[in-house]
């Protein structure tokens, strides 16, 4: 347990981004470290958090005034912010009040690793990923201790998640845009995990990017055999045109536009093969093997909105 008072501190704290920020609280909370989670209102997420014993601060990551004193006083960051258009403007708010900050020992970024793979002249047409990308610049650029958390993407985006599980109910089949491109989606949990350990040897990490995935990287027709296992039903995998899949499906979620773009832009990247990827970074540093997609839906099983046999 650390004795060091100088809080931890933690946004996106409410449960935004696939919910990590929630839980790295959780995690350091448990380990015994104090604190400071920023939230964009005060709600029954906030008094959960309040629960844990963590101090809870209301504050717009966009406002350096309202930023700069919830920074002060901190010695480790976990920075995460929710897909918008505003993320390199947190970003950079957040690069600059840390910067004003002599303390902060390390500011943990949670990134993708999409953007490892990026530079002025190879982007993709993500909005949000090219955003992604500058901010990594930012932060860099600031000279704070920085590590860059890069998971492939979430077992929980809405692409393996809300969209899949409606997909299932509908027709008890998988449809999406993919063809026989390769993924490794992985938990969030996983991330949290690594997130909160990171925080804990900061030293060991400044400089780093720690790159996540799953663990495995197959195709759809794979993956579904792992949605089958959980559910306890047959689960298919139907391979559907990017057109079609846009209009019958991604324009019937009510995404905003910038996640929008972003969500299509992951889906023809999946078809590229540019989710084909394997790290074993969640071994090397929890000692254990990443979380399947299986094992995740078995322990979310009330979030995951498809009932499972019994």
């Amino acid at each position: 347990m650390s004795t060091n008072k100088a809080p931890v501190l933690v946004t996106g704290a409410a449960g935004r981004v696939g919910g990590v920020g929630k839980l790295v609280v959780e995690l350091l909370r448990a380990s015994g470290l104090p604190v400071r989670a920023l939230v964009r209102r005060d709600d029954e997420r906030a008094a959960h958090l309040r629960g844990l014993g963590a101090e809870v601060v209301v504050a717009d990551l966009t406002k350096s005034e309202e930023v700069l004193p919830v920074v002060q006083g901190c010695r480790l960051v976990f920075f995460s912010t929710s897909v918008s258009s505003n993320y390199l403007e947190a970003t950079a708010v957040m690069a600059a009040a840390a910067r004003a900050c002599p303390g902060i020992e390390l500011l943990v970024n949670l990134s993708q690793m999409t953007v490892g793979t990026m530079d002025l002249t190879h982007v993709t047409e993500s909005p949000q990923q090219r955003l992604q990308w500058l901010s990594e610049q930012v932060l860099n650029w600031s000279g704070v201790p920085v590590t860059h958390l890069r998971p492939t993407v979430f077992q929980e985006n809405p692409l393996f998640w809300g969209l899949a599980a409606k997909s299932i109910a509908d027709s008890g089949a998988i449809a999406l845009p993919f063809g026989r491109g390769r993924t490794n989606p992985v938990a969030v949990n996983d991330v949290a995990e690594v997130a909160a350990a990171i925080l804990l040897e900061p030293s060991k990490y400044v400089g780093k990017a720690v790159e996540l995935t799953g663990p495995r990287s197959v195709d759809m027709y794979d993956l579904v055999e792992e949605y089958s296992a959980a559910l306890g039903r047959h689960i298919s995998y139907v391979e559907i045109p990017l057109e079609t899949w846009e209009d019958k499906v991604l324009k019937q979620s009510g995404l905003p536009d910038h996640a929008y773009q972003h969500v299509a832009t992951m889906a023809k990247l999946h078809e590229a093969g540019d989710y084909d990827r394997f790290t074993n970074s969640v071994q090397e540093v929890l000692g254990r093997p990443a979380a399947s997609i299986s094992a995740t839906i078995k322990a979310r099983r009330s979030n995951f909105p498809i009932p499972l046999t019994t």
